[in-house]
């Protein structure tokens, strides 16, 4: 007990002048623990709030959909058990606002009965939606009406029907915000919507039946009753706890990239540990030189340092915790767009608890490595400041190396789903540290080999600073480099996603596209379109079927068998196909032989790596349902295609001869000069027609660039924690080393060097840190990019110029400064004080 004692007065006494140091250095761990702890939190109050709303964010007990009405059959079935009823159609159609004469490209649903049975639809004012049951007047996203002016009262038509707007939807159970940007609904009622004149023959229409089952009936078991009849007749049947297994399914990469974002600022943490505390236990080897002397063994010397360790890893933990429990109040409003659900902020005593715990374990085991070296510190540096204790590599330090691999492991395995995962995530993470110490070390080597004696003397001395002993050029150029190389691949990314939606402003390329234009409607469209002086650059036929059995085996019998290779989510589709007896310049030939014209067999193409996805191939027999009539096929040929091209290709592709008297409509791909030109040719064609639809890519651009301004402001929400570790690490590694520098500042000054000369040579390390640091993240980032947009995205990253150059330029500013603010106090310090400093 007295020597536990003696251990806490030595460790507060010795740390009275290295306290700043150590709390600065360690508040890196509070970053990333406050975001272990935040995100934590959210995913856990995200999926209990699920379990608890599920209901509500469903509306039913249970819900049967599909592409068309259910059948009497199917309708005296589900009848059988008592229940509250409802039903929806939903399809894509133009609407026009007479009062701003407004266009707009909106999801229509058509409600009849008391639904949603739980939770509510939120209007503006109270009482609209009551109006609206009573069929009086249509139910409008409130976007839109801002978008286009319109007021309470006003009128718009949907189809050849105009009603009056009887209110504003504020919010819908199951959307989220960012659905309603991309699809703003307007409800109307089911009453009405044979009159509108929009169900013609081929539409896509989307039916949805809601059930609401008496108390206590186990809707699970009708569920499973029923499943099988649903499913063969072509329709899907959802309940609340599968609602809750999708929602949760659809969270999982939002959890996961939530719960990397914490990994990697708790990797940046560490790095900043191992490397803070080998610069400081370096400082400290001549005092635990003079307390060997005095008789204190290597373990002792050692056990006073840990308890420092210990202390400012708890009070490190302690404030990441703190930070943890407020950032997790501000993550429901940074997801909001994407929530169809809110979000509580309830606070987790097990989560603050492993943060706590979390915080105090990295901090102890990334500071072991350098920590050890105490041990054996040899009483003979007190006499001869350059002897070198030439022992063997301490097998203690392999073996907490050891620990430190299985930590990384086992936290990386609990934030991925399986050990290949973590086996890339870790090796990527790995090769991306090595190349940024192979980076540190190389200019290390070459500054100290290729320095040339020309140079002015504030760059040689400033280049030194970077190769000198305890310099920080190793742990600043790896926490400044993977924290570029994050934020920056973010900005790439986004960047390709971007430039991939800008193709309507291209030249020559079509940024209008019609679509549900009926047979009987096509000769006349051709002549509005002709009117205007538009091209027609494509117009296709579109048939609409499903997959009725493959080599002959049903559906069901696919879905059953859990050894087959064919993907299940490929049976459960809508496939929209056209005809044509030749191939378009988008499309490859890639095995096979097309034939264009039907014969006795119906050979028909599939995308060549859809095909592998779905795991067919070339002489497999496809049979399709189209509307109730089948027709059997043979996959003859393979094509690629290039699904990026403005315009209408197809996953299947049938030969001319079967499909001319299906259920079809036809897509209408053109060209408009101009926005006065679109608006014009869009009310003449809603006026004329208003069951046919249309898609303004211009429109959609500014869309895509709305959602895109969403999805990256979250992404850079979280990336930011990991760049404040870095810039963190950078500022304590600069008050950490301030003692060794004031003495280099004071020493320097006495041999005649000014303060500006001094400020120069900082300068000038900074700086080369900086940009060597930001250039291999860019290098880095650019990598990663590459690699994502070609397995992920599919797609061609030809990064630009500016991205690149501004990125490295506001790193290395932002090095720069950070480095000379921190240096404020070592230039001002007066030379005399190197005669009375003491450690």
């Amino acid at each position: 007990m007295q020597l536990l004692s003696w251990f806490w007065r030595m460790a507060w006494r010795d740390s009275r002048r290295g306290r700043e140091k150590l709390l600065l250095f360690l508040s890196s761990i509070a970053i990333g623990i406050a975001a272990l702890v935040a995100i934590h939190s959210f995913n856990r109050n995200l999926r209990h709030d699920i379990d608890v709303q599920a209901k509500e964010l469903l509306g039913a007990d249970l819900v049967v959909s599909g592409s068309r009405p259910l059948p009497d059959s199917l309708l005296s079935l589900l009848a059988s058990v008592p229940s509250q009823q409802a039903r929806e159609c939903s399809f894509a159609s133009m609407v026009y606002f007479p009062k701003s004469k407004g266009i707009r490209l909106v999801q229509v649903r058509a409600l009849e009965g008391n639904f949603p049975f739980y939770g509510k639809i939120e209007t503006q004012p109270i009482e609209a939606f009551e109006l609206f049951q009573q069929q009086e007047g249509a139910l409008i996203d409130h976007t839109l009406l801002l978008q286009f002016n319109v007021a309470i009262g006003d009128s718009v038509a949907v189809g050849k029907l105009t009603f009056p707007v009887a209110g504003s939807l504020q919010k819908v159970p199951g959307q989220s915000g960012i659905v309603g940007t991309v699809a703003a609904p307007v409800y109307i009622p089911f009453a009405q919507l044979a009159a509108t004149g929009l169900l013609q023959k081929g539409s896509r229409l989307s039916y949805r039946y809601y059930f609401r089952f008496e108390e206590n009936t186990d809707v699970e078991a009708l569920k499973e009753r029923w499943e099988t009849v649903v499913d063969r007749a072509g329709f899907n049947i959802e309940t609340v706890e599968s609602r809750k297994r999708s929602l949760g399914r659809a969270f999982d990469n939002l959890n996961r990239f939530l719960n990397l974002v914490a990994f990697v600022a708790l990797l940046l943490g560490c790095v900043g540990v191992a490397s803070s505390v080998h610069v400081y236990i370096a400082e400290k080897v001549p005092l635990v030189a003079v307390l060997r002397c005095m008789g204190a063994t290597g373990w002792q010397a050692f056990f006073i340092y840990l308890l420092q360790i210990v202390l400012m890893g708890f009070i490190g933990a302690l404030i990441g915790t703190a930070l943890g429990a407020v950032l997790q109040t501000w993550l429901p409003f940074v997801f909001k767009n994407f929530l169809p659900l809110a979000v509580s902020t309830r606070l987790l005593p097990d989560v603050l608890g492993v943060g706590v715990a979390a915080g105090v374990l990295i901090a102890l085991l990334f500071a072991l490595p350098p920590l050890l070296r105490v041990r054996n510190i040899s009483p003979l540096l007190t006499l001869r400041s350059s002897f070198e204790d030439n022992r063997k590599q301490d097998r203690a330090v392999w073996a907490v190396y050891a620990l430190i691999g299985l930590f990384v492991a086992g936290f990386a395995r609990l934030q991925l789903r399986s050990w290949t995962e973590v086996f890339w995530f870790i090796g990527g993470t790995a090769i991306a540290i090595a190349l940024l110490a192979t980076t540190a070390y190389l200019l290390m080597w070459a500054l100290r080999k290729l320095t040339v004696s020309s140079l002015p003397y504030v760059w040689r001395q400033g280049f030194a600073n970077l190769y000198r002993p305890q310099n920080q050029t190793l742990v600043l150029i790896l926490s400044i480099g993977l924290g570029t190389s994050l934020i920056a691949t973010l900005f790439f990314i986004q960047d390709l996603l971007l430039s991939q939606a800008q193709f309507a402003g291209r030249e020559n390329q079509p940024n209008m596209v019609l679509f549900d234009i009926q047979s009987n409607q096509r000769e006349q469209v051709n002549q509005l379109v002709a009117s205007f002086k538009l091209p027609v650059l494509q117009q296709v036929p579109i048939v609409t079927m499903r997959i009725s059995a493959v080599n002959g085996r049903s559906v069901q019998a696919i879905k059953a068998d859990t050894a087959s290779k064919i993907a299940l989510w490929s049976l459960d589709r809508e496939y929209r196909v056209t005809y044509r007896d030749t191939l378009i310049d988008s499309e490859q030939e890639a095995g096979g032989k097309w034939q264009g014209r039907a014969a006795e067999t119906v050979f028909i193409s599939f995308d060549e790596s859809y095909a592998k996805r779905m795991g067919v191939g070339l002489g497999d027999r496809i049979t399709f349902d189209v509307q109730g009539k089948l027709i059997e096929t043979v996959i003859g040929h393979l094509r690629k295609v290039d699904f990026s091209r403005v315009q209408t290709n197809f996953v299947v592709l049938f030969p001319t001869g079967v499909l001319e008297n299906a259920p079809q409509f036809h897509v209408l791909v053109t060209r408009v000069p101009n926005e006065q030109v679109s608006a014009r040719f869009q009310q003449a064609l809603v006026q004329k027609f208003p069951t046919v639809s249309v898609v303004d890519l211009g429109l959609i651009l500014k869309t895509v660039d709305e959602v895109l301004d969403q999805v990256s402001f979250a992404i850079r929400f979280m990336a930011m924690l990991s760049i404040l570790t870095g810039l963190l690490i950078l500022a304590s590694s600069v008050v950490i080393s301030r003692y060794q520098r004031l003495k280099e500042s004071v020493l320097l000054r006495t041999l005649g060097a000014v303060r500006h000369q001094i400020l120069q040579i900082n300068a000038v390390e900074y700086f080369s840190v900086g940009i060597i640091a930001s250039l291999t993240g860019i290098l880095l980032a650019l990598i990663a990019t590459w690699i994502l947009s070609y397995f992920s995205f599919e797609m061609i990253f030809t990064p630009t110029f500016s991205l690149p150059v501004l990125t490295v330029i506001s790193i290395t500013t932002l090095t720069l400064l950070i480095g000379l603010w921190n240096s404020r106090a070592v230039i001002n310090r007066p030379p005399l004080e190197v005669l009375r400093v003491e450690e």
